[in-house]
């Protein structure tokens, strides 16, 4: 059958029945897929949303809690599957049965699909048995007491560590600014350390970027121990190499380790993540799609996310008959580093797995951009 052929049978199905598409997760990848569809095919689709939690939280915010920053927002899911003509339930996602097109909530509830999208998000572990590990749905109750302590002048020295893979590095460079700041602020000495396995600092924005976050971390008097192979073999000492040296800290914190969700179903990916193909389908499964930080792509962000989720769209959209063209991802990571001082604005263009373009610039008075940067999504809650 031709292309048109095929899009002429679509749109007369199109007008029989909806194309049915389940999305399951309530994160950022699973509302910006909704968006977009809504978008692009309109009614030519029929939205199931899968979520765990009736809310969603803006959770690269709550960086800021523990410094009396106001609360991260918190949006209803309701009210956006309204918005986007989406029939919303509540539960967990569970198994996929891609042959019969199944999409399966552990409750039981059955989900039949003509296109499925998971938006699942990242398992999170504790690296090290030695350290406070970070948790962004509950920064504030983890790190109140220490800014606290912080400020009493309790606390002297502080690591914030990141482990060997690390999904997304740029909280823990705010953590250590902002804790850098508070110190200064109430004229109390503290050293600040970074820990990373990182050839640079904030390696993933490109040389131009790390360079000029250099300069931001040695104003503020924060150390740097790059390319570390870290170990915390007991409490208050961390180990930057095989053979050392050992760095003493009151304090150890450190980013969470990400495994995938090893979605029964699908075939099995390194650390449990989803292989998705440059239209985010997932690798030998069709009808399958899959963004965010439950995908492989190495980078873990909500701005990776959304745009995983707007190609996976394009391609669903065109499934369902809609005229769109779908195009491989190109992705293009945009970050806002809080300082304490004047914001930051980081942005980089990733091409064949190399940075083609760095730069950061610093944000005049007025609030900070949106921390995520979603062509749809970003708008509905900027409009909230």
């Amino acid at each position: 059958m031709s292309a048109t052929a095929m899009r002429h049978s679509l749109n007369a199905m199109s007008a029989e029945q909806p194309f049915r598409v389940v999305i399951a997760g309530g994160g950022v990848a699973a509302l910006e897929g909704a968006l977009a569809l809504a978008q692009l095919a309109g009614e030519r689709v029929a939205l199931t949303l899968l979520a765990p939690d009736a809310q969603f939280t803006y959770r690269p915010m709550s960086v800021g809690e523990p410094f009396s920053f106001a609360p991260a927002r918190r949006y209803p899911l309701a009210e956006l599957a309204a918005h986007a003509g989406a029939r919303l339930l509540a539960g967990s996602f569970a198994w996929v049965d891609p042959d019969a097109r199944v999409a399966h909530a552990q409750d039981g509830t059955a989900l039949p699909y003509d296109a499925l999208l998971l938006g699942l998000g990242a398992r999170v572990r504790a690296p090290f048995a030695h350290a406070l590990t970070l948790d962004d749905r509950r920064m504030d109750q983890l790190l109140h007491g220490l800014v606290q302590d912080v400020e009493g002048g309790y606390v002297r020295s502080i690591a914030f560590v990141a482990p060997p893979r690390i999904g997304w590095p740029l909280p823990l460079y705010e953590l250590a600014l902002l804790t850098a700041r508070r110190a200064f602020e109430m004229g109390v000495t503290v050293e600040v350390t970074i820990v990373t396995p990182e050839p640079a600092p904030l390696h993933v924005f490109g040389a131009e970027v790390s360079e000029a976050v250099a300069q931001l971390l040695a104003q503020a008097g924060i150390a740097t121990a790059l390319a570390a192979q870290v170990q915390i073999p007991e409490p208050g000492h961390v180990l930057l190499g095989p053979d050392g040296p050992v760095l003493a800290a009151d304090r150890v914190i450190a980013l969470p380790e990400l495994f995938g969700p090893s979605v029964r179903g699908l075939p099995a990916g390194e650390h449990g993540f989803i292989a998705v193909d440059e239209h985010c389908q997932v690798t030998g499964v069709p009808r399958v799609y899959a963004a965010g930080d439950a995908t492989d792509f190495p980078i873990k962000l909500g701005g990776i996310a959304a745009q995983q989720a707007d190609v996976a769209a394009q391609a669903i959209a065109a499934l369902a008959g809609a005229l769109v063209s779908p195009a491989p991802l190109r992705a293009e990571i945009h970050g806002v580093l809080l300082t304490g001082t004047a914001p930051r604005v980081l942005r980089a263009s990733i091409a064949s797995g190399a940075v083609v373009r760095s730069e950061m610039a610093e944000l005049p008075d007025g609030p900070p951009p949106p921390k995520i940067a979603a062509r749809y999504l970003a708008p509905y809650l900027e409009s909230r």
